[in-house]
């Protein structure tokens, strides 16, 4: 009887053990892929102005930066007409 109840044991323990120590997926190294989309999504929480953002973004990507900016006058406003040169708005 006491075998019986030893190999039980050892099976239970044995079993326990291996329920305990997984591989953590965290451990392994990051890809590429991995490592660019967690960069962007850190830049998208930081609050960043939209030129920064924008121009921290590009050099993520390994893309030429693009003129991203506001106008100089602020809001638009419905009524307010805009003439272009040579046509009628």
């Amino acid at each position: 009887m006491k075998p019986l109840i030893a190999t039980f044991l050892m099976l239970a323990v044995s079993v326990l053990a291996g329920c305990a120590s997984h591989v953590s997926p965290e451990l392994r190294p990051y890809t590429a892929e991995e490592s660019q989309e967690l960069a962007l999504e850190d830049l998208n929480r930081r609050g960043l102005s939209f030129d920064e953002y924008h121009a921290r973004k590009a050099e993520l990507l390994g893309q030429p930066q693009k003129a991203y900016s506001f106008d100089k006058h602020g809001e638009m406003n419905a009524e307010r007409t805009v003439q272009l040169h040579g046509r009628p708005s």
